[in-house]
């Protein structure tokens, strides 16, 4: 045997014509055949199998062979990826979890400070990975028509545009792309740029996007390729050598790869892709047919008066087995969709079963409203994704949901479409958006006003540490201030924020880009919940806040704060575009309120700028009695104390910095937010956890401010370990330590008592505060919380300047506060702060009990707040008070 074939030839009979010669070379098998033959001559079975067997094993015996870990190569994924190659005209082939593992795994070939051009009509999924890559990333992306080639051509860049994304026909209004004109534009501009096409909507059966110049090219093998809706896979395609070295190193280390199992099911799926194609993409032609004589708006490009009709044709072998309708009526499309007994209400398409779905409520729910509707997607579309079931049966079931939602009635012995026009009083999300925007537009610009806000911080006069075991608590503020300035942006769609002191932070959202998916509204009027969002904060914290390579990581929980009360407050629809810039002029993290402060500023900002609270009218100016018998009016200036009410103004703030503060800190007492809101002081007690103490607060109000010095020992505190030892002493010592908790707790009564006084005068007041300040630190140094530098700082303040000081707050280090007379003049203050100085401690001399929430005033002569956020961030910390106070008058809560 030489290894040649001779032609067969039959014997002739004579009388009969002779018949001819097969020729020995055989034309290329058509389509049908490559999906239903699976041959790798290069990995024929030991046994002669006729179905690849399934490998399910994770490792493989033997060193030097060509498999020796699944994760980096296993035989039946090698026969899939063999055979999805041989259908798709390409040399390389890949098989992967899913078809967004697929998309993932594309991407990684991106590297920040990249470009990327997109569709404006893309599947949900992508549309959100994208966005991911554009936060988190530093990729741009840029969603443009790719219907129209030239949308393209000002953003194409070569060496900046590294990748362009393609959809045709679109998911879900079916647009089609010139994807060969594209490929050559692109290609041509751009010549580094990677052309990605999602195929899933053909599959290979009716379009190898390779074979019109794409460079890439995947597809969720869930849908056609499977067919059957019992798998998740992606498969990527690609001729190019160098990408396929690439995404194979992607895959092998991030360990994606197709199981052994899914492997085979979908290996035996693709054997009957062509043959139920065909069946879907005809029935799917007659629905379409169907609908678009009753009168609806169908979206097939198998219908010639589709916009892409030609175009399709000659891209493709055929239009493919999902369409998508409208209504004019959302209402009426969930009647519809709800009304189906075949067709099943779910996402994903390609099954053997049909499916039909509102994409704007399913599929692409996670693409915010306003960004849709911008894009053209309306929130009345029915998709529906045909199957292998009798045409006639599909179409029946579709008929009789019509007419149960009333979308068409019988008329003259034959069905037509009934409310073929847009019913007002049924309006959909979009026109209720609009119709929104319109009252609001009436009412003013949310976006149009500046404000420069502060609050202060706070400090623990009397009672830490016993508080944790049910101890009274005297807080008080202090008039060192955080300050917050947000401004409008116009209407381009961003979000920015600058914290100067948490390493300089800044960063800039687009709006629509957030996680809005993950936002529970709250009904009108209702108030936020006890319990935060925990999906809302999850969401923000994994996709919308950036990484960088600040050392301060502080900033991660104070932009979760910021976003989560923003898209809180905006889940209606009003996403009003602005910056927010927060400074400090107290020390952050040294346990005086900092974060509490900033709660209060970012609270009051974006409940300012959604229009939630609104600062009061300007009161009328005084005037002089008049000869028409008016008495006139006299207008007594009180330094904007008191200007802010509470209940419509302060209250709201209030519970919106409480709302932050459990994003910052989990589980507060309320106290900090509230004395940074309402100022002055109060006291607080801890409810007990058998519910006996029912404990809260009592404001104390009324006194007038006290002069404090606070002293940072700038030794950090770890206020868990120090509120942990103080428990387990009382677990060892309970005599002694509720004796202790017991002189606390008295201290603290008289402590507000004294506050409370309006007859107390002010020498007995403050000779009656040092007193209880040295005797509340002498327990807590019992209770082993002080420390070496808070015991120095209080040496030097009372041996060399005659002054009380205690710590405060968790101890362990952080902060100690000193009483400063009114007698105590100010060169002797100025040489106590020199002393403390040269200890290595930061001291800051405040008035403690001032007023709470202020914000500058919108009354001023001029545009105080135009302008200012340039020098905001430039004013050094120490000189913010005085900065704000040359802004222009302040009204304060």
């Amino acid at each position: 045997m030489d290894g040649t074939r001779t032609p067969i030839t039959p014997p002739e009979t004579p009388g009969t014509p002779s018949i001819p010669i097969l020729p020995s070379v055989r034309k290329p098998w058509h389509f049908s055949t490559l999906c239903a033959t699976v041959e790798n001559p290069d990995r024929k079975d030991q046994y002669g199998s006729s179905s690849v067997p399934i490998y399910q094993t994770a490792t493989f015996k033997g060193v030097g062979g060509e498999y020796d870990y699944t994760r980096s190569g296993n035989p039946t994924r090698s026969h899939l990826e063999h055979h999805i190659a041989k259908i798709s005209s390409a040399r390389h082939a890949f098989a992967v979890s899913s078809g967004m593992a697929a998309l993932d795994v594309i991407t990684r070939l991106l590297k920040a400070g990249d470009e990327v051009i997109a569709g404006d009509d893309l599947y949900g999924g992508t549309n959100r990975l994208l966005a991911y890559l554009k936060t988190h990333q530093g990729v741009t992306v840029h969603h443009v028509d790719t219907t129209k080639p030239e949308t393209l051509h000002p953003l194409l860049k070569p060496g900046k545009t590294a990748m362009v994304l393609l959809e045709s026909p679109t998911n879900p209004l079916l647009k089609i792309a010139d994807l060969q004109t594209l490929c050559k534009d692109i290609h041509s501009r751009a010549p580094n740029a990677i052309i990605v096409v999602d195929n899933t909507m053909m599959s290979p059966y009716l379009q190898r996007p390779l074979e019109h110049g794409a460079d890439v090219v995947y597809d969720s093998g869930t849908k056609y390729l499977s067919g059957h809706h019992d798998l998740m896979a992606g498969v990527v395609v690609c001729n190019r050598d160098d990408i396929a070295k690439q995404i194979a190193f992607i895959i092998n280390a991030v360990g994606n790869a197709l199981t052994p199992f899914d492997s085979f099911l979908l290996l035996r799926g693709t054997k009957t892709l062509a043959i139920r194609m065909e069946r879907q993409q005809s029935t799917a032609m007659k629905v379409a047919q169907y609908l678009n004589d009753l009168g609806f708006q169908v979206h097939y490009p198998g219908l010639a008066n589709h916009p892409g009709h030609e175009l399709h044709k000659k891209l493709a072998g055929g239009p493919g087995a999902v369409l998508s309708f409208t209504t004019g009526d959302k209402s009426v499309s969930e009647r519809i969709v709800g009304a189906t007994r075949l067709w099943g209400i779910s996402v994903s398409f390609g099954a053997v079963n049909s499916l039909i779905s509102m994409p704007c409520v399913m599929s692409h729910a996670s693409i915010d409203p306003s960004v849709r509707a911008a894009r053209g997607l309306p929130e009345d579309l029915i998709r529906l994704c045909v199957g292998i079931e009798d045409p006639n049966d599909l179409l029946e079931d579709l008929e009789i949901a019509l007419l149960q939602a009333g979308a068409i009635k019988q008329s003259s012995g034959q069905f037509v479409r009934t409310n073929p026009t847009y019913n007002p009083n049924n309006s959909t999300l979009i026109n209720k958006a609009i119709e929104k925007l319109a009252d609001r537009g009436k009412e003013g610009d949310l976006e149009e006003s500046s404000w420069i806000v502060s609050a202060p911080g706070k400090v623990i006069l009397f009672g830490e540490h016993a508080v944790v075991h049910g101890v009274t608590a005297v807080a008080a503020s202090v008039d060192l201030r955080c300050y917050g300035i947000s401004t409008p942006r116009g209407n381009d769609g961003k979000l920015h924020i600058h914290l100067p002191d948490l390493g300089g932070f800044k960063h800039t959202w687009n709006i629509n880009d957030l996680p809005w998916d993950a936002v529970t509204p709250l009904k009108e009027g209702e108030p936020h919940p006890d319990e935060l969002d925990a999906k809302l904060v999850d969401a923000i914290s994994s996709r919308a806040v950036p990484y960088t390579n600040n050392s301060d990581t502080r900033y991660k929980q104070a932009v979760v704060a910021f976003l989560y009360v923003y898209m809180m407050l905006a889940s209606k629809g009003d996403r009003p575009s602005l910056n927010f810039t927060a400074r400090s002029s107290l020390p952050v993290g040294a346990g005086l309120g900092s974060s509490a402060s900033y709660s209060s500023c970012l609270a009051v900002s974006i409940l300012l700028t959604h229009r939630r609270i609104n600062v009061p009218a300007h009161p009328p100016p005084t005037r002089l009695p008049s000869q028409d018998g008016d008495p006139g009016h006299l207008h007594v200036s009180h330094g904007g104390r008191k200007a802010l009410p509470r209940e419509e103004f302060a209250d709201q703030v209030n519970r919106w910095a409480f709302v932050a503060e459990k994003v910052l800190h989990g589980n507060p007492s309320g106290v900090d937010n509230a004395v940074a809101v309402y100022g002055g002081a109060l006291a607080f007690t801890r409810p007990s956890a058998d519910g006996i103490r029912k404990g809260g607060m009592e404001g104390i109000q009324g006194f007038k401010s006290i002069r404090f010095m606070l002293v940072d020992s700038r030794v950090p505190r770890d206020t868990k370990s120090l509120v942990a030892g103080v428990g387990r002493k009382k677990q060892e010592e309970p005599d002694v330590v509720n004796r202790i908790l017991e002189s606390i707790q008295a201290i603290s009564d008289e402590a507000r008592r004294l506050l409370l006084d309006p007859e107390m005068s002010r020498d007995a007041l403050l000779a009656a505060l040092e007193a209880l300040i040295d005797e509340n630190h002498a327990h807590l140094v019992s209770l082993g919380v002080s420390h070496p530098s808070l015991e120095n700082i209080k040496k030097v303040t009372w041996e060399e300047f005659g002054l009380r000081t205690k710590l405060t707050g968790a101890g362990g280090g952080g902060c100690a506060v000193t009483l400063v007379p009114d007698s105590f003049d100010d060169e002797k203050v100025k040489q106590l702060v020199q002393r403390l100085e040269k200890e290595g401690y930061s001291a800051y001399l405040t008035s403690v009990g001032g007023s709470g929430l202020g914000v500058l005033s919108p009354y001023n002569d001029e545009e105080a707040a135009d302008g200012a956020a340039e020098e905001f961030v430039k004013v050094d910390a120490a000189d913010l008070g005085r900065w704000a106070g040359e802004r222009g008058k302040w009204l304060y809560t």
